[in-house]
């Protein structure tokens, strides 16, 4: 575990985005991911019908779509206990597998942060 007083600005940065997006959109989650240039890409869940994707998938996506060539960074915020293999996996595939994935509660806590390719 992390203590959040203990972030990099950084990356305390990305976890306000992040809960920022959950709250704002009304999801159950929200997340962020930081480039290697430094910008950020927020995003909540998307659950319609012939769509489901994650906060972090979504995150992912509009920086891939963005032109980002990797991640530095990843941050959910949610109320479940864990960070999903698909969810990792798509940080993985465009920031490597020591990208760190940050998860905090919904009031800004880090509970846990795994690096993308961790098997946990």
């Amino acid at each position: 575990m992390t203590e959040s007083n203990a972030l990099d600005p950084e990356d305390r940065k990305i976890i306000t985005l992040a809960r920022s997006a959950r709250a704002r959109n009304g999801v159950p989650e929200g997340a962020a991911v930081r480039d290697e240039t430094g910008r950020t890409y927020v995003a909540g869940s998307v659950d319609l019908p012939s769509l489901r994707l994650s906060a972090l998938r979504t995150a992912v996506a509009m920086a891939v779509a963005s032109g980002a060539a990797s991640l530095e960074a990843a941050a959910v915020v949610s109320e479940a206990d864990g960070i999903a293999p698909e969810d990792r996996a798509a940080v993985r595939d465009l920031g490597g597998a020591d990208t760190p994935v940050l998860l905090a509660g919904p009031d800004g806590q880090v509970r846990l942060t795994l690096p993308a390719g961790a098997d946990a």
